[in-house]
């Protein structure tokens, strides 16, 4: 069974989280060292979080949280950031600058760096080379382990082979993954493949951007607009799902938020839920604690795949 890690897309987010620093940034920080000593154990950022002026935020509030940390306890957690290959970012040293600042940022503390979206729809030409330098960066020493982002399971076979012909390893694809985007774990899908290539997988994305947490007969309320238009697609075409979800977290005793990350535990994926609040961190510390049935499971596959209306898929998701 995987464990659990969290990410931070929410720390500087306005547009679709509402992020306020007077109010969030004190909160932020002991919701970061409760997960730490939960045994949550990766946290997931990346040079693109934080909206507008706030961009490189989620990577800066992080990078001293983890200052402020003993070395023990920082050695326990993996430290995972994202590159986005903006268009302007070419080459085999196109990321070099992005990596050096987003180390910045992180006060040195990363752990692996992943190229987060694929270029393959637009401008595949521009993917191969942009990893070249990050596994060069891995061969120099400068970062541990290397990632991938919204790659589908044909690109991640290829970008695999090319990285393992030159001695280094993919250690993991994130991809969004929950009960509301279950297509990673078709027969052949992303889930298959990467167990078979020993690549792990991060489930981002694990609660629908909260939906998943909602009971039954929930109404939207104090969400941003963004994120309140896709609750209002999501939550009428999803209550049969949810229905069931409460029905298994009642008869264990459990809450839904918790059955919804065992779903993608049980399915061999690593939840990384966004954590804003203390609070939070309870769920995803208790989920630890227990695994789904093979039946539960499969009520729950069962009612993922009757759902009609899903999770919007990324744009920039390859093949």
């Amino acid at each position: 069974m995987t464990g659990i890690g969290f990410g931070t897309w929410a720390w500087g987010n306005q547009l679709l989280w509402g992020y306020n620093a007077d109010i969030d940034d004190s909160s932020l920080e002991t919701t970061f060292q409760q997960a730490v000593a939960a045994g949550l154990c990766l946290v997931d950022t990346a040079d693109s979080y934080g909206t507008g002026l706030l961009n490189g935020r989620s990577e800066e509030l992080l990078g001293a949280f983890l200052s402020a940390m003993q070395p023990q306890d920082r050695a326990k957690l993996t430290v995972a950031t994202k590159l986005a290959p903006f268009p302007w970012r070419l080459g085999r040293r196109g990321l070099v600058k992005a990596f050096l600042a987003s180390q910045r940022r992180l006060q040195g503390c990363m752990d692996r760096v992943q190229l987060h979206w694929s270029t393959a729809r637009y401008a595949p030409w521009q993917e191969r080379p942009l990893l070249d330098g990050l596994a060069d960066l891995v061969e120099q020493g400068a970062v541990r382990e290397i990632g991938v982002s919204n790659v589908g399971p044909r690109r991640l076979t290829l970008l695999h082979r090319h990285l393992k012909d030159r001695g280094i390893p993919l250690t993991s694809i994130q991809v969004q993954f929950s009960l509301l985007a279950p297509e990673p774990r078709q027969p052949g899908g992303l889930l298959e493949i990467s167990r078979d290539l020993g690549i792990d997988v991060l489930a981002c994305s694990p609660l629908a951007l909260g939906v998943l947490a909602r009971g039954p007969g929930w109404t939207p309320q104090g969400l941003t607009p963004l994120r309140g238009g896709l609750f209002r697609r999501l939550l009428p075409a999803s209550e049969s799902l949810r229905q069931t979800m409460v029905s298994i977290a009642e008869a264990r005793g459990v809450t839904q938020v918790q059955v919804a990350l065992n779903w993608c535990r049980s399915h061999g994926a690593c939840p990384i839920p966004g954590l804003r609040r203390p609070n939070q961190v309870i769920d995803a510390h208790q989920a630890l604690m227990w695994s789904l049935s093979a039946d539960e499971r499969t009520r729950l596959d069962q009612s993922s795949a009757e759902v009609t209306v899903r999770m919007p898929e990324n744009p920039f998701q390859s093949a």
